[in-house]
């Protein structure tokens, strides 16, 4: 059983690593509070694991690594069926785990635990991903195959706002693959993978196959620089994702590292505006905006700006912001009072700066939590609020003459995640779509979140590295590529 102490006065329990295919406990580790954003209460303790427990993951998975490797790719697929068979009957509890842990609306909650377990079904088609390719007679009397291999051991070091998506966006493709695993999720809100590891424990999986770590900045590092570890993927901001491909190059891993976004969405004046406001809305404030697709800034184009201005007004001052259970809740609060504070003061600097407050979402929601309401910002393109992310329910309206001017302003970003345009216009989707310096794009879409069996695609400084996360990418990403080229004597 997990060790179990009193905290403020409610009985809390620590967290344990799951290393070798059983759960240990993370001795002589330092433990931060697991809370709930929208109430304050203590959840559970995460313990801070340092380099000897992630030392003792990395080794249970280097040694797994022969006898997985050796497992046929189709029985390797039915371990991705049985997860996803698991995974399906826990969605519920997933959701609510997800939406007590990380304070999202259960309806955000309900869509990620369905968004990950999609992941693992594209993984189950190992067999066919990971075939390879041939050709006969590449000259006379000799033919060539192209196979792919897995490579080793792989880490995932995944963020807070999507605590069950984004693990699962690596781990059943690495393991499909062959490889061995090491997940360090996010301390703030390890509950919802915490659970999917005990059900990971259920399908049989050889020991030391998949192994997770709790931890937080020191347990990064270490896996970073082991020796033992072949390949990170890491999702978060952009500069802890230049710092994650820099060190894990630099230790000849390969990398893929996502990292922060200010996407853009266009709203042209012969747009549908019923449609694009409730996309602008849902894209800006579900997750209250802590998610890398959200379309933080919203240029509308000409005469769209006044009637959309409005309307985003009146529809996003009626948003519901509560506690995320509430099924009734569009809005939950922010991860931590850190974050809280954080964006509090881009508000304030906004409207320092010379913004207009159109939409002030500041005290909405109880003082026990972590709360701010969608919060809307007229700005100048080049202004501060308009090119940083802030990551939270903050929306920065610009204005631009014409769709050419709106594409100046998004290509001006140093981001380059996702963006979107509203219109009926094929001939402005169709420039939009040739000129959008963003790797996703969205057409009367307001979060251009790709299926799991496409690529995702980050552009500029929201990505470090070659090969995206899932999709076919995943399979390059997690396998080495060999030519093997073959002349035997004529018979």
């Amino acid at each position: 059983m997990a060790q179990v102490e009193e905290k403020r006065g409610v009985a809390t329990r620590t967290l344990r690593n799951y290393i070798g295919g059983r759960w240990v406990e993370a001795q002589g580790a330092e433990a931060l509070d697991v809370t709930n954003p929208a109430t304050g209460d203590v959840l559970a303790q995460v313990p801070l694991s340092g380099a000897a427990q992630v030392d003792e993951a990395v080794h249970a998975a280097r040694e797994a690594f022969p006898g997985w490797r050796a497992t046929p790719p189709l029985e390797r697929a039915r371990a991705c069926f049985e997860l996803k068979y698991r995974l399906e009957e826990a969605r519920d509890e997933l959701a609510l785990l997800v939406s007590r842990d990380n304070g999202k609306a259960i309806k955000d909650a309900t869509g990620e635990v369905r968004r990950g377990i999609e992941c693992v079904e594209v993984a189950t088609g190992i067999p066919s991903l990971m075939q390879g390719a041939n050709l006969e007679d590449v000259s006379r009397g000799i033919d060539s195959d192209m196979i792919r291999q897995p490579i080793g051991v792989f880490a995932g070091i995944t963020p807070f706002n999507f605590p069950f998506m984004v693990p699962m966006w690596f781990l059943p493709f690495a393991i499909a693959c062959g490889n061995t695993f090491v997940l360090k999720p996010s301390e703030q809100d390890p509950l919802a993978i915490e659970r999917t590891f005990e059900l990971l424990d259920d399908i049989g999986l050889p020991a030391g196959v998949v192994n997770l770590v709790q931890g937080g900045k020191d347990s990064v590092n270490a896996l970073l620089e082991h020796p033992e570890v072949d390949g990170v993927s890491f999702v978060g901001s952009t500069p802890v994702a230049h710092h994650i491909y820099e060190t894990s190059a630099k230790h000849g891993k390969r990398v893929q590292a996502l990292g922060g976004a200010k996407n853009h969405v266009v709203v042209m004046p012969d747009a549908e505006l019923d449609s694009a406001v409730d996309g602008v809305l849902s894209s800006a404030f579900h997750a209250a905006g802590q998610r890398c697709l959200a379309n933080s800034v919203c240029i509308a184009v000409g005469d769209a700006y006044g009637p959309l201005r409005d309307a985003l007004v009146e529809k996003g001052a009626a948003m519901v912001v509560g506690e995320g259970p509430d099924p009734e809740t569009e809005v939950g609060p922010v991860i931590s009072a850190a974050s809280q504070e954080r964006i509090l003061g881009w508000i304030e600097k906004g409207v320092e700066d010379g913004g207009e407050l159109l939409l002030d979402g500041r005290g909405r929601g109880s003082e026990d939590g972590n709360f701010i309401g969608p919060t809307i910002i007229e700005a100048e393109p080049g202004s501060e609020i308009a090119r940083e992310e802030i990551f939270g329910p903050v929306l920065t309206l610009l204005k631009a003459r014409d769709l050419g001017h709106a594409l100046e302003i998004l290509n001006a970003s140093t981001k380059g995640n996702a963006a979107s345009i509203f219109t009926t216009s094929g001939g402005a989707m169709r420039r939009f779509r040739y000129e959008a310096q963003a790797g996703m794009l969205g057409v009367n879409i307001g979060v251009a979140a790709p299926m799991s069996f496409f690529p995702f695609t980050g552009w500029k400084d929201s990505f470090f590295g070659d090969l995206h996360a899932h999709g076919r990418d995943a399979i390059d990403f997690y396998t080495e590529k060999k030519v093997v080229i073959t002349r035997w004597p004529k018979t």
